[in-house]
């Protein structure tokens, strides 16, 4: 029988949609109950993400010495992450659903997950946002979320950003040049879904 085992791809993500990707990590991890004594400390994970992101924001220009900043900052939180997949896949066993928990992907799912994919992309003006989910069946309404990039190293918490009838949503008021992270839920007769992974998006 083939074991389950982390999948190690998010190394290859690109540099905006792994931050979302090690955020989402991040926040799975933080008090799991599975993985109380990781092999690394979250505390340092996150420090290190927060210093990725805003290498990531100050490399935006092209300079050489930021880019170069940059990806030093990747590979310390990419080793960081090898960590914590690896401590992951020790501590679970094999079992899929607390890789999952984990916020990681597996090398093998034992069944289909039904996840909300959103997609986020510009909208008609500067600072506009418009969010299109796949539709979730059985959902009346969807709720929508948003978090922006930290600020000064300071992160910034997930806010509710509103309800719609439709699996789409229009956000404005938004700062260009700003990294925010979005994510959606789909509110059924039996309750609310779970939120889809945060998606990134540079406003422009």
């Amino acid at each position: 029988m083939k074991i389950i085992k982390v999948l190690l791809t998010f190394i290859l993500l690109s540099i905006p949609v792994k931050i979302a990707f090690y955020r989402n990590v991040l926040l799975k991890m933080t008090g799991n109950p599975s993985f109380t004594t990781p092999d690394i400390n979250l505390t340092l994970v996150k420090i290190a993400v927060d210093e990725l992101e805003a290498a990531e924001l100050a490399a935006a220009d092209g300079g050489k010495a930021a880019t170069a900043l940059m990806h030093d900052k990747e590979a310390i939180a990419d080793s960081m992450y090898r960590i914590l997949a690896a401590y992951v896949e020790r501590v679970s066993l094999g079992v899929a659903a607390l890789i999952l928990s984990a916020g990681f992907d597996t090398t093998k799912e034992p069944t289909p997950r039904e996840k909300a994919i959103l997609t986020v992309i510009d909208g008609s003006n500067s600072g506009t946002v418009v969010l299109i989910a796949k539709m979730i069946e059985h959902a009346g309404s969807y709720i929508w979320m948003m978090q922006a990039s930290a600020i000064n190293g300071v992160e910034q918490e997930f806010i509710i950003i509103g309800n719609s009838t439709q699996a789409k949503f229009e956000m404005t008021g938004l700062i260009p040049g700003q990294i925010y992270y979005f994510c959606v839920a789909g509110v059924t007769s039996t309750g609310t879904t779970d939120f889809c992974a945060p998606i990134s998006k540079r406003v422009v």
